[in-house]
Protein backbone atom coordinates (compact mmCIF):
# COMPACT_ATOMS: atom_id res chain seq x y z
CA UNK A 1 0.00 0.00 0.00
CA UNK A 2 1.21 3.49 -0.85
CA UNK A 3 0.65 6.75 1.01
CA UNK A 4 -1.35 9.39 -0.87
CA UNK A 5 1.75 11.61 -0.99
CA UNK A 6 3.45 8.92 -3.11
CA UNK A 7 0.67 8.53 -5.69
CA UNK A 8 1.73 8.80 -9.33
CA UNK A 9 -0.35 9.53 -12.43
CA UNK A 10 -2.13 6.46 -13.75
CA UNK A 11 -1.35 7.49 -17.32
CA UNK A 12 2.30 6.79 -16.55
CA UNK A 13 1.66 3.06 -16.81
CA UNK A 14 1.01 3.37 -20.52
CA UNK A 15 4.11 5.53 -20.97
CA UNK A 16 6.24 3.00 -19.07
CA UNK A 17 4.82 0.04 -20.99
CA UNK A 18 5.56 1.83 -24.27
CA UNK A 19 9.08 2.95 -23.27
CA UNK A 20 10.79 3.52 -19.87
CA UNK A 21 12.80 6.40 -21.35
CA UNK A 22 9.65 8.13 -22.59
CA UNK A 23 8.09 7.62 -19.16
CA UNK A 24 11.09 9.23 -17.48
CA UNK A 25 11.00 12.19 -19.88
CA UNK A 26 7.37 12.88 -18.94
CA UNK A 27 7.20 11.95 -15.26
CA UNK A 28 10.76 12.67 -14.10
CA UNK A 29 11.97 15.47 -16.34
CA UNK A 30 8.49 17.01 -16.78
CA UNK A 31 8.85 17.19 -20.56
CA UNK A 32 6.11 16.93 -23.17
CA UNK A 33 6.18 17.03 -26.95
CA UNK A 34 3.33 16.76 -29.41
CA UNK A 35 3.23 15.06 -32.76
CA UNK A 36 0.35 14.05 -35.01
CA UNK A 37 -0.49 10.99 -32.90
CA UNK A 38 -0.47 12.74 -29.52
CA UNK A 39 -2.33 15.80 -30.84
CA UNK A 40 -5.06 13.70 -32.44
CA UNK A 41 -5.41 11.61 -29.30
CA UNK A 42 -5.60 14.71 -27.12
CA UNK A 43 -8.35 16.29 -29.24
CA UNK A 44 -10.41 13.09 -29.20
CA UNK A 45 -9.97 12.71 -25.43
CA UNK A 46 -11.04 16.32 -24.90
CA UNK A 47 -14.28 15.53 -26.72
CA UNK A 48 -14.81 12.46 -24.52
CA UNK A 49 -14.13 14.33 -21.28
CA UNK A 50 -16.32 17.25 -22.30
CA UNK A 51 -19.34 14.94 -22.39
CA UNK A 52 -21.91 14.94 -19.61
CA UNK A 53 -23.40 12.08 -17.65
CA UNK A 54 -26.27 10.29 -19.32
CA UNK A 55 -28.85 7.71 -18.33
CA UNK A 56 -30.70 5.16 -20.42
CA UNK A 57 -33.05 2.35 -19.44
CA UNK A 58 -30.60 0.06 -17.69
CA UNK A 59 -27.33 2.00 -17.68
CA UNK A 60 -25.95 5.30 -16.39
CA UNK A 61 -22.73 6.59 -17.94
CA UNK A 62 -20.44 8.80 -15.86
CA UNK A 63 -17.47 10.60 -17.38
CA UNK A 64 -14.28 12.10 -16.01
CA UNK A 65 -14.44 10.37 -12.63
CA UNK A 66 -11.47 10.93 -10.33
CA UNK A 67 -10.02 7.58 -9.23
CA UNK A 68 -7.15 6.36 -7.06
CA UNK A 69 -5.70 3.19 -5.58
CA UNK A 70 -3.47 2.74 -2.53
CA UNK A 71 -2.56 -0.74 -3.79
CA UNK A 72 -1.12 0.65 -7.01
CA UNK A 73 -0.18 4.07 -5.68
CA UNK A 74 -1.86 5.71 -8.66
CA UNK A 75 -4.35 8.51 -9.27
CA UNK A 76 -6.13 9.55 -12.44
CA UNK A 77 -9.43 10.04 -14.26
CA UNK A 78 -11.65 7.74 -16.26
CA UNK A 79 -12.89 8.42 -19.76
CA UNK A 80 -16.27 6.82 -19.04
CA UNK A 81 -17.79 4.30 -16.64
CA UNK A 82 -21.08 2.48 -17.22
CA UNK A 83 -23.18 1.61 -14.17
CA UNK A 84 -25.87 -0.98 -14.94
CA UNK A 85 -29.09 -1.53 -13.01
CA UNK A 86 -28.03 -5.09 -12.13
CA UNK A 87 -24.90 -3.80 -10.37
CA UNK A 88 -22.44 -4.44 -13.20
CA UNK A 89 -19.78 -1.77 -13.72
CA UNK A 90 -17.80 -1.38 -16.96
CA UNK A 91 -15.06 1.26 -17.36
CA UNK A 92 -14.42 2.35 -20.94
CA UNK A 93 -11.10 3.71 -22.20
CA UNK A 94 -10.99 5.63 -25.49
CA UNK A 95 -7.94 5.31 -27.75
CA UNK A 96 -6.96 7.23 -30.88
CA UNK A 97 -5.57 4.36 -32.93
CA UNK A 98 -6.30 0.68 -33.27
CA UNK A 99 -5.71 -2.42 -31.09
CA UNK A 100 -2.04 -2.95 -30.25
CA UNK A 101 -0.06 -6.17 -30.40
CA UNK A 102 0.96 -5.82 -26.75
CA UNK A 103 -1.04 -5.20 -23.56
CA UNK A 104 -0.32 -1.46 -23.20
CA UNK A 105 -3.97 -0.39 -23.40
CA UNK A 106 -5.26 -3.34 -21.36
CA UNK A 107 -2.93 -2.55 -18.46
CA UNK A 108 -4.14 1.05 -18.28
CA UNK A 109 -7.74 -0.17 -18.30
CA UNK A 110 -7.00 -2.76 -15.61
CA UNK A 111 -5.47 -0.06 -13.40
CA UNK A 112 -8.75 1.86 -13.66
CA UNK A 113 -10.63 -1.30 -12.68
CA UNK A 114 -8.47 -1.79 -9.59
CA UNK A 115 -9.01 1.84 -8.60
CA UNK A 116 -12.79 1.55 -8.98
CA UNK A 117 -12.91 -1.74 -7.08
CA UNK A 118 -10.97 -0.24 -4.20
CA UNK A 119 -13.06 2.93 -4.06
CA UNK A 120 -16.48 1.36 -4.59
CA UNK A 121 -15.85 -1.89 -2.69
CA UNK A 122 -16.97 -3.93 -5.68
CA UNK A 123 -15.74 -6.53 -8.14
CA UNK A 124 -15.34 -5.79 -11.86
CA UNK A 125 -14.78 -8.62 -14.32
CA UNK A 126 -14.56 -6.71 -17.58
CA UNK A 127 -13.85 -3.36 -19.16
CA UNK A 128 -13.89 -2.03 -22.70
CA UNK A 129 -11.67 -0.07 -25.05
CA UNK A 130 -13.09 2.02 -27.89
CA UNK A 131 -10.70 2.59 -30.78
CA UNK A 132 -11.47 5.68 -32.89
CA UNK A 133 -9.52 4.49 -35.92
CA UNK A 134 -11.63 1.37 -36.39
CA UNK A 135 -14.71 2.81 -34.66
CA UNK A 136 -15.14 -0.30 -32.60
CA UNK A 137 -15.58 -1.09 -28.93
CA UNK A 138 -13.72 -4.17 -27.72
CA UNK A 139 -14.58 -5.98 -24.48
CA UNK A 140 -11.57 -6.73 -22.29
CA UNK A 141 -11.77 -9.48 -19.61
CA UNK A 142 -9.95 -8.48 -16.43
CA UNK A 143 -8.04 -11.69 -15.80
CA UNK A 144 -5.77 -12.57 -12.89
CA UNK A 145 -2.83 -12.47 -15.31
CA UNK A 146 -3.70 -8.94 -16.39
CA UNK A 147 -4.10 -7.85 -12.77
CA UNK A 148 -0.68 -9.27 -11.88
CA UNK A 149 0.93 -7.54 -14.85
CA UNK A 150 -0.68 -4.24 -13.83
CA UNK A 151 0.47 -4.49 -10.21
CA UNK A 152 4.02 -5.38 -11.29
CA UNK A 153 4.16 -2.52 -13.79
CA UNK A 154 2.96 -0.11 -11.10
CA UNK A 155 5.84 -1.24 -8.87
CA UNK A 156 8.31 -0.65 -11.70
CA UNK A 157 6.81 2.81 -12.25
CA UNK A 158 7.39 3.73 -8.60
CA UNK A 159 10.91 2.29 -8.74
CA UNK A 160 11.71 4.35 -11.85
CA UNK A 161 10.53 7.57 -10.24
CA UNK A 162 12.36 6.77 -7.00
CA UNK A 163 15.61 6.15 -8.91
CA UNK A 164 15.50 9.68 -10.38
CA UNK A 165 17.36 8.33 -13.40
CA UNK A 166 16.34 8.46 -17.05
CA UNK A 167 17.07 5.13 -18.78
CA UNK A 168 19.39 5.05 -21.79
CA UNK A 169 17.95 5.07 -25.30
CA UNK A 170 17.17 1.76 -26.93
CA UNK A 171 15.96 1.98 -30.50
CA UNK A 172 12.95 -0.08 -31.62
CA UNK A 173 10.52 0.25 -34.51
CA UNK A 174 7.92 2.01 -32.33
CA UNK A 175 10.36 4.91 -31.75
CA UNK A 176 9.19 6.37 -35.09
CA UNK A 177 5.76 7.13 -33.61
CA UNK A 178 7.14 8.72 -30.43
CA UNK A 179 6.96 12.51 -30.06
CA UNK A 180 10.35 12.52 -28.30
CA UNK A 181 12.32 10.93 -31.14
CA UNK A 182 14.17 14.14 -32.02
CA UNK A 183 15.21 14.72 -28.39
CA UNK A 184 15.88 11.09 -27.56
CA UNK A 185 18.19 10.16 -30.47
CA UNK A 186 17.32 6.45 -30.05
CA UNK A 187 18.97 5.46 -33.31
CA UNK A 188 22.37 6.54 -31.98
CA UNK A 189 22.15 3.89 -29.24
CA UNK A 190 24.77 1.15 -29.54
CA UNK A 191 28.32 1.07 -30.88
CA UNK A 192 27.33 0.74 -34.53
CA UNK A 193 25.05 3.73 -34.52
CA UNK A 194 26.13 7.28 -35.37
CA UNK A 195 24.62 10.73 -35.03
CA UNK A 196 25.36 11.47 -38.71
CA UNK A 197 23.41 8.46 -39.98
CA UNK A 198 20.55 9.33 -37.64
CA UNK A 199 20.35 12.93 -38.91
CA UNK A 200 20.47 11.79 -42.55
CA UNK A 201 17.63 9.35 -41.96
CA UNK A 202 15.52 11.94 -40.16
CA UNK A 203 16.05 14.44 -42.99
CA UNK A 204 15.01 11.86 -45.58
CA UNK A 205 11.85 11.08 -43.59
CA UNK A 206 11.01 14.81 -43.34
CA UNK A 207 11.46 15.23 -47.09
CA UNK A 208 9.15 12.32 -47.77
CA UNK A 209 6.50 13.83 -45.49
CA UNK A 210 6.81 17.19 -47.29
CA UNK A 211 6.21 15.49 -50.62
CA UNK A 212 2.98 13.80 -49.47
Amino acid sequence: MYAESDYLLLSGLQHLHFCPRQCAFIHLEQLWNENYFTASGRVQHEKVHSGVSESRKIVRTERDLKIASSLLGLVGKTDAVEFYSDGKIIPIEYKHGEPKEDSTDEVQLCAQVICLEEMLKCSISEGAIYYFKIRKRISIPITNELRTETVNLSKKFHELIASEKTPKAEYTKKCESCSFIDECFPETAGRRKSVNSYIKRRLSLDLLMDDE
